[in-house]
């Protein structure tokens, strides 16, 4: 049987075939609706209750208000009947430890509302429901049986009775050591980016030089996290059409790639998450930067695809570990650098800022590294750090199912006021999450 997930604000409607449709659901609401007689059945995945206005381009289905209409629009032009529709809804949790600002938003609770008012105005029944509550959904559709299920979103590891040996100074040393080394060619560009010095005569022997990187760069360039209109096939198309500073993003994050792919299946909870959550922190921190106007968009950027490379580090013993971590993060809501403290003496904040100093990063990103958790401690850019922590939070609360932990929200008023934004504007900025992002990396076109 394959499975094809679905992502927010896309919906996916077919006649009866193996096909499994599957949505991970934090915040987010989904909604299956079903007509067995005539063989049709769908699911849409929801982000929020309606439109903000902040998104540049509208994507209704987005929206519960905009999208389940369009969605059982669609499924009635497919041969679906409204008086023999069965909807199935789940979602609209508040995922990890839950702040003032979550109860008072409420935007995975008005999202269902919202969904369920539409549904009931239009007489479909709703047979299944599971929503609120403080953990992730599995909202599953069997497109054969026409079927729905709703399951925890991430399955609970079997107990491991495994004595696991805590990791000494020295193994953690020798893990920083073991770690693929940054190409000096991204260490340039970096720098580069700090200075505001794009200089792309400096770069562009190296790169052509670089099949890897070359290679990277191309592939990186023409994956879903960006979706260029044209299709990029050399540094000279992808420097024509992106221009410097956005070529130099590309082979920033082209060249960190690899590092990540070492990872086994410790702080992700399915194959590229970790890498999947770097990209989309870095994409919304740009965004955050470029809406917040505190800090250069292309330094947000570099500083939101760093900020978990300490991960890199404590995987292997996070993997070795994981039912523990499991246990203390997913079920017990224990925030990640605490559980991490408690097991191996580090967090991977701290092992981030030690990687970082052995690659001689820049002082600025170091500190964000080690503070994005607790933006309030950063010392050197504190706004860059509290951009990288919100586009971090936002970022594992609507990219679900991706990592393992929870973040500490700490004072979120507080440090949402120190790059000038308030609290009521929190449903705005979670509109400015890229589409990209939302939809991961695969492709809903080829699923139906």
């Amino acid at each position: 049987m394959i499975k094809n997930l679905v992502f927010p604000g896309n919906y996916v409607i077919s006649r009866e075939k193996e096909v499994v449709l599957e949505a991970c659901l934090g915040s987010c609401v989904g909604v299956t609706i079903c007509d067995k007689e005539a063989g049709v059945g769908g699911l849409i995945h929801l982000l929020l209750p309606e439109r903000t206005g902040c998104r540049e381009t509208h994507k209704p289905e987005l929206y519960a208000k905009t999208g389940l209409p369009i969605f059982i629009d669609a499924l009635c032009k497919a041969g679906a009947d409204k008086t023999r529709m069965k909807a199935c809804l789940a979602g609209g949790a508040l995922v990890g430890p839950v702040s003032q600002i979550d109860l008072e938003l409420d935007i995975g609770g008005r999202t269902a509302e919202i969904a369920r008012k539409i549904l009931s105005d239009e007489s479909i029944p709703v047979h299944q429901s599971e929503t609120g509550g403080y953990l992730g959904y599995l909202l599953s559709l069997d497109l054969n049986s026409l079927n729905s299920s709703i399951n925890m979103s991430a399955g609970r590891p079997a107990e491991n009775h495994k004595v696991f040996n805590k990791p000494a100074a020295h193994d953690i040393a020798g893990a920083v050591s073991a770690v693929r080394p940054i190409p000096q060619i991204a260490l340039k560009i970096i720098r580069m980016m700090n200075d505001g010095n794009y200089n792309m005569n400096a770069v562009a022997d190296e790169i052509k030089k670089d099949q890897i990187i070359s290679a990277g760069i191309i592939r990186m360039c023409n994956s879903s996290f960006f979706r260029f209109k044209s299709k990029i096939d050399t540094i000279e198309r992808a420097l024509f059409i992106l221009g410097e500073r956005h070529l130099f993003q590309m082979i920033v994050s082209a060249s960190l790639e690899n590092s990540f792919s070492d990872v086994r299946q410790g702080y992700s909870l399915c194959k590229g998450g970790l890498f999947r959550h770097s990209i989309g922190t870095a994409l919304v921190s740009e965004e955050l930067a470029r809406f917040t106007g505190v800090v250069k968009p292309d330094i947000a950027y570099t500083a939101g695809l760093l900020h978990d490379i300490g991960k890199v580090v404590l995987d292997q013993y996070i993997s070795s570990a994981y039912t523990f971590f499991y246990r203390r993060t997913q079920l017990e809501m224990i925030e990640l650098g605490e559980a991490e403290k408690e097991m191996l003496g580090i967090t991977h904040t701290e092992a981030g800022q030690i990687l970082g100093e052995s690659w001689s990063l820049d002082e600025r990103l170091t500190d964000t590294i080690r503070h994005h958790h607790h933006p309030e401690l950063a010392s050197i850019d504190p706004e860059l750090t509290h951009v990288v922590y919100l586009a971090d939070l936002l970022t594992g609360k609507f990219q679900a199912g991706q990592e393992l932990g929870f973040k500490n929200k700490g004072s979120i008023a507080s440090r949402l006021q120190k790059i000038g934004l308030t609290p009521s504007q929190l449903s705005s900025v979670v509109d400015l999450i890229p589409q990209t992002i939302l939809e991961g990396s695969i492709n809903l076109q080829e699923v139906c």
